[in-house]
């Protein structure tokens, strides 16, 4: 048997297509993620399963729709026994370490945000029998990345492989708010570290106004991004020594550039908001969503602190735009370290490497900020770059998922793919589907209490419906690319409505479940 490919997968947080210069942002410079580009293959069609955290991981993890794989929206852990392609990749011999953040189970103890309809006169069943799941995955099996509760190391507190991972260490949250791991690691080079962490320390941040925007004291060598590439670095190193002849896979989770928008030391003032270009969309509202959220704006109601969706200024868009280019710069900087360890380790030959992000950020468009369930091209389309061995490089137009990394990487290492994988091989063209679903489970701002929306993507066009809403979106995607006119009430486009919402029932048939096989019939 030849021997099996080494992997490192990089993902960073909320981080949208656009934001590379490899995917022609014409300002922000990203030379060693373009370097990755160049020398690999730029996916520029690569679409997140649902634009929220713990989904789309899970979705990476396991090749399979949130609707399947247990974890709809965020708050919700994936189940100890689903099966991951790096649970496969252990079983056949690699190495397998997660390194920085990981969120496939919560992070805070928070409890559920929506209540439990309890009808009078009933008696209630068990508590551990409340859900349709015994115990409901809350468990204690299912606190290891509760940053409340992190009383020791997440290595010293499980003894088995956390989701596959055998070697793992986590960090929670985002920008200068991570915890977890990432605490004893910079306690350990500062005693005064948590006084440099406080934001009662933050620095000066002059004219910056922006909700959200925060000039940490925390130096960049002890910055998230730099745990993430440190320690990345570090097992690098004791894998050399101790197993060189064990294929590894190695994912590195770096947290930015996630809100708050906290780029530390010089990347905080790296790029001039002055020159900072609006999105063209960033007046235009194509749903009420973005008109009631800038109506609150306007009328000094806007809540803009937290996860949700908020509006914006001009000024305020380019002040957080050039933030967020200064935590990418950042993250560019800790990429470029750790292929240098590769190629001082002599790993970089045998190393395919993978880039992507978990979803992205409205970041201006259509004049709103974070993430919503609104699947505009921003929040769903990410970057993926996959550098293969002696790979020249190129750009892949075809429809490409999340879910499709898992097949992927076990198939590139000779591996078959568990029954139930809903992903195809990127690697073949041959297998490209002419759409993509696209899911999300999560609340609209004074919209139902259990809401979901199901987009169907295409080559050409983007459809989606909003479960407890009357209204929907269909735009044209050849000839309004930034989603601005709204399609679904257009006389003219009703046959292609028609159409797409046929094509949406039947992709969401296929995307049903398969597993565990049938065993005969009755």
């Amino acid at each position: 048997m030849p021997k099996r490919p080494n992997f490192l997968f990089i993902v960073t947080d909320q981080q949208r297509a656009d934001h590379l210069g490899c995917y022609g942002n014409p300002i922000l410079r990203t030379p060693n993620i373009d370097g990755l580009a160049g020398s690999g293959s730029r996916f520029d069609r690569f679409y997140v399963a649902s634009p929220s955290c713990q989904p789309n991981r899970a979705s990476i993890m396991t090749g399979r729709m949130p609707s399947l794989n247990g974890v709809r929206n965020n708050g919700l852990p994936l189940p100890l026994e689903a099966t991951t392609f790096v649970e496969i990749l252990r079983a056949a011999g690699y190495r397998t370490a997660l390194l920085g953040k990981s969120h496939l189970q919560n992070m805070t103890g928070n409890p559920p945000v929506q209540e439990r309809n309890i009808e009078e006169g009933l008696d209630q069943p068990a508590a551990q029998l409340l859900e349709a799941e015994i115990d409901g995955r809350r468990t204690d099996e299912y606190e290891l990345e509760n940053e409340q509760n992190w009383p020791a190391p997440a290595m010293e507190r499980r003894s088995e492989p956390y989701y596959g991972f055998e070697h793992f260490e986590i960090c929670t949250n985002h920008g200068d708010e991570v915890a977890g791991d990432y605490l004893y690691w910079a306690r350990e080079r500062d005693p005064d570290f948590d006084r440099l962490r406080d934001p009662e320390n933050a620095l000066d941040r002059g004219n910056y106004s922006a909700p959200q925007a925060r000039r940490t004291a925390i130096p960049e060598e002890l910055y998230p991004s730099a745990y993430a590439a440190d320690r990345t670095i570090a097992f690098l190193e004791s894998h050399k020594n101790e197993n060189p002849d064990r294929p590894f896979y190695i994912q590195m989770g770096i947290p930015d550039p996630h809100y708050p928008f906290t780029p530390p030391g010089r990347y905080w003032g790296l790029y001039d908001p002055e020159d900072m270009e609006l999105p063209a969309n960033f007046e235009v509202s194509p749903t009420p969503l973005q008109a009631g959220l800038k109506n609150r704006l306007a009328e000094g109601k806007a809540f803009r602190e937290g996860h949700a969706t908020f509006a914006v200024t001009e000024r305020e868009a380019r002040e957080i735009i050039a933030l967020t280019y200064g935590m990418i710069a950042l993250i560019d900087d800790c990429v470029g370290r750790v292929m240098k360890a590769l190629r001082r380790l002599d790993y970089d030959q045998d190393t395919i490497v993978i880039f992507t992000s978990d979803h992205g950020d409205h970041m201006g468009d259509h004049g709103i900020m974070l993430k919503s369930p609104m699947h505009f091209q921003g929040l769903t389309r990410v970057p993926f770059i996959w550098r293969d061995l002696g790979d020249g490089g190129g750009t892949d137009q075809t429809l490409a998922s999340s879910i499709d990394l898992a097949p992927t990487i076990l198939r590139r290492a000779g591996i078959q793919p568990n029954n139930g994988v809903q992903g195809r091989d990127l690697l073949n063209q041959d297998l490209a589907p002419d759409s993509l679903l696209i899911e999300t489970d999560h609340p609209f701002p004074g919209g139902p209490p259990n809401p979901r929306t199901r987009t169907l993507m295409t080559k050409d066009w983007r459809m989606s419906v909003h479960q407890g809403f009357e209204w929907g979106e269909l735009y044209d995607l050849t000839n309004d690319p930034g989603e601005t006119t709204n399609l679904w009430t257009d006389d003219q486009h009703g046959g292609v409505r028609a159409e797409l919402t046929e094509r949406l029932l039947r992709r969401m048939m296929e995307m049903q479940e398969n597993s565990p096989l049938q065993t005969g019939l009755s």
